[in-house]
């Protein structure tokens, strides 16, 4: 199941990302527009776009923390190989020196 959304979620990134799919999105919108008039802009006629952006809009949601999370552990990956290839890297952030403990 994981393998196969990963694989859904990488050809989903690589399609919906390009400029066709925003092209696309607003012809969409276009269209939409134009139609309010003969469906005298009813509440169906709302209810459709409305709908509709719910849905993708949740949907890319889950897409875009996968690329996210994809992403980040590609730079992580490549980071520790630097850090491992350069003698005399540290291999920490000493960010803690930063935020001393206090003992309450």
């Amino acid at each position: 199941m994981q393998d196969a959304f990963r694989i859904f979620a990488r050809r989903a990134s690589e399609v919906l990302g390009t400029a066709w799919s925003f092209v696309i999105a607003i012809i969409i919108i276009v269209i939409w527009g134009v139609t309010g008039h003969v469906f005298h802009y009813s509440d169906t006629w709302q209810l459709i776009i409305n709908t509709g952006t719910t849905i993708v809009t949740f949907l890319m949601v889950f897409l875009i923390q996968n690329t996210q999370n994809r992403d980040s552990k590609a730079v992580n990956l490549k980071l520790d190989e630097l850090i491992r290839a350069v003698s005399g890297a540290r291999n920490h952030m000493g960010i803690w020196s930063a935020f001393p403990v206090r003992n309450s």
